[in-house]
């Protein structure tokens, strides 16, 4: 098992969580039955319920300290306790990168009115932050009035596109369908390669039942599509993930074993 670091190429990630509870998989997962999930290994714990870990991912890179997306701060939270154990510095934070908005992504973008994170610049996929703000669509959702619009007011938020480079090593790439701009990071570096998953999948069972949506898939078809699109991807490049809802510390392959395809956690 790996510990709470691992590198690739010259970048180092470092997982970092925010909360860890279970949840029933079958609420979680409506297509699905206890029955299949008793089929894939290492995904039910005794009481057949799910890992559901709130993580991020923070990232070393060409100078920059980065962290991928800011957890949920409910009472009990630690986050920040869990950096300070990892010796990340939260001051020391250059770029806060959101792969979407989802209130369990942004919950500790500020505290007590003020940036969590008081010298970093904080990006924004250009199409999930205009998704999200608008004003009728965001009544529902009061989160963003607290944790994300402060952020432009502030004049800390970059709103970037597909394809953009955090640094020479990290790049952004588009894949929505859990929510509208949802958006994940490739990292290549001295030949390896490595992504920061978001929420393309929520549980490692999403390896072999590819088509399972979550509740909390905002467009399943979309979701589904570009889940299929980028397991795929990840599983033929042999490529090192970071996946903040699976269990800690969430480093990992989707690999082939016994005609399926799984989750091998490293």
């Amino acid at each position: 098992m790996a510990g709470p670091t691992i590198k690739v190429g010259n970048v180092e990630m470092i997982a970092l969580t925010d909360t860890a509870s279970t949840r029933d998989p079958v609420a979680t997962f409506p297509s699905s039955t206890l029955d299949e999930w008793r089929h894939v290994p290492g995904v039910l714990n005794d009481e057949d319920q799910i890992s559901s870990r709130v993580g991020t991912t923070g990232i070393r890179s060409g100078g920059k300290l980065i962290i991928v997306d800011t957890g949920l701060q409910l009472p009990g939270a630690q986050l920040l306790d869990d950096m300070k154990a990892k010796g990340v510095d939260r001051e020391a934070v250059d770029i806060v990168f959101l792969t979407h908005l989802h209130g369990d992504h942004v919950g500790w973008n500020m505290s007590d009115g003020k940036p969590t994170f008081p010298n970093a610049r904080y990006i924004i996929p250009r199409h999930e932050y205009e998704h999200w703000t608008d004003e009728e669509f965001k009544k529902n959702w009061p989160h963003i009035d607290v944790q994300v619009t402060p952020l432009a007011n502030l004049d800390i938020l970059d709103l970037v596109d597909d394809g953009y480079n955090i640094t020479d090593e990290v790049s952004t790439m588009e894949t929505p369908g859990h929510t509208a701009g949802h958006t994940s990071l490739v990292i290549s570096s001295g030949g390896e390669k490595g992504f920061v998953l978001g929420d393309v999948c929520n549980n490692p069972v999403q390896a072999h039942f590819t088509d399972w949506c979550p509740v909390f898939d905002m467009d399943p078809a979309k979701a589904r599509q570009t889940r299929h699109a980028v397991v795929d991807r990840l599983e033929a490049e042999g490529t090192l993930v970071s996946a903040g809802h699976f269990p800690d510390p969430g480093f990992g392959h989707f690999v082939r074993a016994q005609g399926k395809r799984l989750w091998q956690g490293v």
